[in-house]
């Protein structure tokens, strides 16, 4: 038994030095050493990035779009008078976004936070200028979670505000955004409506002005809603949760505001969807609240900025804890079928934009290995023949030798 024991395990052993051996000819470069600790290691076929939030092991894109759809990769520069512009939707993990963007950034001249202050500061290196317009940086400067049309118009004033025109910087301003499944968004949303939260000090702004009260009515009487019920939730005509993402993202400008008497709803809805969809793709970047890790992968990729410390996957939310029937999803479904159609779209062109990347990545290692196996070996036929010189030498020094 003790023989037949000793017979498994040199089996092993030797099946594990074929592995090695054989990792050794297909990938001869020095980038697989990493390659080859992670053999050795007990996860060694996980792909963090798959291991993190569940994706299907094979993507099927739905939607066609184009390599400058795709390629996200701005030159942003930090000492000059770029700006990134966080565009902050309610619900969505925007906070602890935001707190990566202050915090956890691998910078020349890192954001100073203070224990007990909200904001931190966020200046360029040698400069006493921000390089980044969020709440965690500049705080509400343009409302609480001011939308695309809000922000669009107000970040450039504020920003240069106290410099004349003919000296104000040609600025490029990278918009970004985060987006969340917009059923567990409306929960969640609910949730902390139910708990007291408001957003009164939202100003709406929209073509120069804020919305009446009859273009815009509340759907509470008292200071706040403070736990109202999902049913009535759902119930108010007026809520803002209904399809907050798109409003939030599209250019309000285009179909009156906030005055539904413009033009048609069906038409008024498609056209608050195509601009969604329209700023969303052009966006310098966006994220996805279930998909944390792709999420920093991107950002990474496409400003060159790495974080410190890699996100984390919470799948366990306070909306996640709501139980509800099929019924009750169907609702919340039907109420936030402009954010449905969205966040397909949005999470379609995230996996496409992550494959495209890590393909790029992946075409670009395999270039740096052939590049290093060609030097390698103009190194070996170089050393070859300066053998075979010095031994032509030696044989003629030798018959030099004899002849004397």
């Amino acid at each position: 038994m003790e023989d037949r024991s000793h017979k498994v395990l040199l089996a092993l052993v030797m099946l594990f030095l074929f592995a090695v051996i054989v990792l050794q000819y297909v990938c001869p470069g020095t980038e697989c050493q990493l390659l080859r600790l992670r053999a050795l290691s007990p996860a060694a076929a996980a792909d963090p990035y798959r291991a993190e939030d569940e994706t299907p092991a094979r993507f099927v894109p739905r939607f066609n779009f184009s390599a400058d759809d795709l390629l996200r990769r701005v030159d942003f520069n930090i000492k000059g008078d770029d700006l990134i512009v966080f565009l902050h939707i309610q619900k969505t993990g925007g906070t602890t976004f935001g707190r990566h963007l202050v915090r956890n950034i691998q910078l020349e001249q890192p954001c100073e936070c203070r224990a007990g202050q909200k904001k931190c500061t966020c200046h360029r290196p040698g400069k006493r200028e921000t390089w980044l317009f969020s709440r965690f940086s500049t705080g509400w400067s343009c409302g609480l979670h001011a939308d695309w049309t809000e922000l669009t118009n107000c970040v450039p004033s504020v920003v240069d505000s106290k410099k004349e025109v003919r000296l104000r910087p040609s600025r490029n301003f990278y918009y970004i955004t985060i987006l969340r499944d917009p059923v567990s968004r409306y929960l969640s949303e609910w949730r902390h409506v139910q708990r007291g939260a408001t957003w009164k000090a939202s100003l709406h702004v929209c073509d120069g002005r804020s919305p009446t009260t009859e273009e815009l009515p509340s759907c509470y009487t008292g200071d706040d809603w403070s736990g109202c019920s999902l049913q009535e939730f759902m119930d108010c005509p007026y809520n803002l949760a209904n399809n907050r993402q798109v409003r939030m993202l599209s250019d309000l400008s285009l179909v009156g505001c906030y005055n539904l008497s413009v033009m048609p709803e069906e038409q008024r809805n498609k056209v608050l969807l195509d601009s969604a969809k329209e700023n969303l793709k052009r966006m310098a970047f966006f994220g996805l609240t279930e998909f944390q890790r792709k999420t920093q992968y991107l950002f990474e990729k496409t400003f060159n900025m790495n974080f410190i410390s890699p996100f984390t996957q919470y799948n366990s939310t306070r909306a996640s804890s709501v139980e509800i029937d099929k019924q009750t999803q169907q609702r919340i479904e039907a109420l936030n079928f402009l954010d449905m159609e969205l966040y397909d779209y949005a999470k379609d062109l995230f996996l496409q934009r992550y494959q495209y990347m890590r393909q790029k990545e992946h075409q670009e290692a395999r270039r740096k290995r052939q590049e290093q196996r060609k030097i390698l070996r103009a190194k070996q036929a170089h050393l070859r023949e300066q053998g075979e010189n010095s031994s032509s030498t030696d044989y003629i020094g030798n018959v030099e030798r004899w002849r004397r």
